[in-house]
């Protein structure tokens, strides 16, 4: 439905009820009637006729349960590289790959629910973001060092010419 440009505080603005929303037990909202899958419940369809796999992490809302199980065929990697991965978390697997834009998009459509994470597993994505978080600050904290070496090195080079 289309609302009009109103501020979420004025009466008119439509507002949804708590009940109508499914909330997980962990950090991230699921979508509106999709259903949470364990990894007991998701390790089971790791078949080339029955495959799903988990992908998603902190930075883009948070692990997702898709079936792949109808676009084996289509992968350009094709099924077995999918395969591998069947049955379990396939986002380090998917994020290493460096798919695109499209591809991403592609993945939507086998979207089923969301995958309902005990403590452990939140730990351990929370944990697996700080860790990718300090390597992404260290290439950038290498690179200034080496800028400034190489200002410095121009700057005595220069003195000596003089």
């Amino acid at each position: 439905p289309s609302y009009p440009s109103i501020h979420p505080t004025h009466p008119s603005y439509p507002s949804i009820h708590p009940t109508h929303l499914s909330i997980s037990t962990h950090p991230f909202i699921m979508s509106e009637g999709k259903k949470e899958y364990t990894l007991d419940e998701i390790s089971k369809h790791n078949s080339e006729g029955d495959c799903w796999m988990i992908i998603g992490n902190l930075k883009n809302g948070g692990p997702k349960v898709y079936d792949i199980s109808k676009y084996l065929d289509d992968h350009p990697g094709g099924a077995e590289v999918m395969l591998d991965v069947a049955g379990q978390d396939a986002d380090e697997f998917f994020e290493d790959i460096g798919h695109s834009k499209d591809a991403r998009e592609e993945l939507k459509k086998y979207y089923i629910g969301e995958y309902k994470m005990d403590e452990a597993a939140i730990a351990k994505m929370k944990a697996d973001a700080e860790k990718a978080a300090q390597k992404g600050s260290g290439g950038s904290s290498m690179i200034f060092i080496l800028v400034a070496l190489v200002a410095i090195a121009f700057g005595y080079y220069k003195t000596q010419m003089a």
